[in-house]
């Protein structure tokens, strides 16, 4: 049988020759790249231009001198940030949340749509998601004087139900040794159909060819997952743990500013929380420039070195 190789061939002319090929491609396919206009506007607005800004972590700024007229003070901020106490306690407690947030959060979704994955029932398949999908359009600030309400110790049903048993009702929201509990127990119940839909995603695209093999084989349901679906997902869950590692210093604002309050501080104060008091509160734009620079850096660091880890395991990579 003759086979027909339908892939085009750049023409084997000029340098110039190419250049012209490409671009005719470029205009043959314009309405499409069209549609890439709206994210790269996005991404200059709001990502790239906004990196001018940067140099105010180098400067005293002062808002009436602007950022040119402000004097520059080179690393003297970085110094006088490092050297505070208060710096690495929130430091560490973005840390310590985020480790908790990835080692339980990150798992949760891939576990969620492996289960959903094997319901039969299409309409009850349905209705989990959809009840798991809604809470991710949901914000925090309502969430918060939800969970509030919900955790009170008090008229919340969770304590309703220890003093029912007869013990002792907590404050979760003010007790130290539940404050982070809180925070990623309901930083996962939220993300957590959101999350798994990417999965579901990647599941829909294994070759149904391989369930049957497995059948041929003798591997029943829970072989055909271990053999089948999770080394088809993969490459997927490396793209995902590599962008998770990224955010590890950068939390969630939204959740911890509307939940928190002083007498957890010292456990669930964070890094883009004390920035914000240190910088729209106190008026410290310099301050707040550097530690959110000292973020970027690192999450930076972190994605480059999880890459190049994930493509000496696996050969999975973003790069």
């Amino acid at each position: 049988m003759q086979v027909v190789n339908t892939k085009k061939k750049l023409p084997e002319n000029t340098l110039l020759t190419k250049i012209n090929y490409f671009f005719r491609e470029y205009w043959k396919n314009r309405y499409l790249l069209l549609l890439l206009l709206p994210g790269i506007i996005f991404f200059i607005v709001f990502k790239y231009i906004p990196m001018y800004g940067l140099q105010i972590a180098f400067k005293d700024y002062k808002f009436l001198l602007g950022i040119h007229e402000s004097p520059w003070i080179g690393l003297d901020t970085f110094r006088k940030m490092f050297a505070m106490e208060s710096f690495w306690q929130v430091f560490r407690n973005t840390l310590v949340i985020s480790f908790y947030q990835l080692v339980i959060g990150f798992p949760a979704p891939i576990i969620f749509a492996l289960l959903l994955n094997e319901v039969r029932k299409m309409k009850f398949k349905k209705v989990v998601q959809t009840i798991s999908y809604l809470p991710h359009f949901v914000s925090w600030v309502v969430l918060g004087g939800l969970f509030m309400q919900f955790l009170s110790p008090s008229i919340g049903p969770i304590n309703i139900l220890i003093k029912a048993l007869g013990g002792q009702p907590i404050y979760f929201l003010a007790d130290t040794d539940w404050f982070r509990t809180v925070l990623v127990s309901t930083e996962v119940w939220k993300g957590l159909g959101w999350n798994s839909i990417i999965y579901l995603a990647a599941l829909s695209g294994i070759d149904p060819a391989l369930y049957e093999a497995a059948k041929i084989d003798g591997a029943g349901r829970f072989k055909q997952v271990i053999h089948v679906t999770i080394p088809s997902l993969i490459p997927i869950i490396t793209i995902m743990i590599i962008f998770a590692t990224g955010k590890v210093v950068n939390d969630n604002f939204d959740q911890v500013f509307n939940l928190y309050n002083p007498a957890v501080y010292s456990v669930g104060d964070v890094l883009s929380t004390y920035t914000y008091r240190r910088g729209v509160v106190n008026m410290e734009y310099s301050f707040a420039t550097a530690v959110g620079l000292f973020k970027n850096v690192i999450s930076f660091g972190l994605v480059v070195g999880t890459n190049y880890i994930a493509r000496r395991i696996n050969d999975y990579g973003l790069w």
